[in-house]
């Protein structure tokens, strides 16, 4: 028991630290994600906006799968940002492709209509799979 108890000891201040850096990369994604929608979706779900719920999700999602990836596949907290950069440039580089594929995408989410937010959401979801796979592997 007394090794369980030192390695905790030994192992949580990294494990907060490591936490405490992703958790921040989640939240700059988050407001950069906000910065380059034409839309509020955080507005628009205060609103009672079901469809800005669903790709506003998919996009959280999105950036923190895989955040979490390079954080488990990470030796040290440099490794995590350095990842972590271009698996968020990744996700944030599939929002403006999705808006330029699907024309009118962010006035028909803006409209509460579901089915392109779920669409978007899938998508958003789908690239970070692949890109969680590809930073950590």
């Amino acid at each position: 028991m007394h090794a369980v108890i030192e390695s905790l000891l030994t192992g949580l201040p990294y494990l907060l630290l490591h936490l405490t850096v992703t958790l921040a990369m989640l939240a700059v994604g988050a407001w950069l994600y906000e910065k380059i929608t034409p839309i509020r979706e955080v507005d628009l779900i205060k609103a009672g906006n079901v469809a800005a719920a669903v790709s506003y999700s998919g996009a959280l999602l999105g950036m923190a799968i895989p955040l979490a990836f390079c954080m488990a596949a990470s030796v040290n907290v440099l490794d995590i940002v350095v990842w972590g950069v271009v698996a968020l440039a990744l996700q944030l580089a599939v929002v403006r492709l999705v808006e330029a594929i699907l024309g009118g995408l962010w006035h028909r989410i803006e409209a509460d209509q579901i089915g392109p937010a779920i669409l978007v959401a899938a998508v958003k979801l789908s690239v970070a799979a692949i890109n969680a796979a590809a930073v950590s592997g």
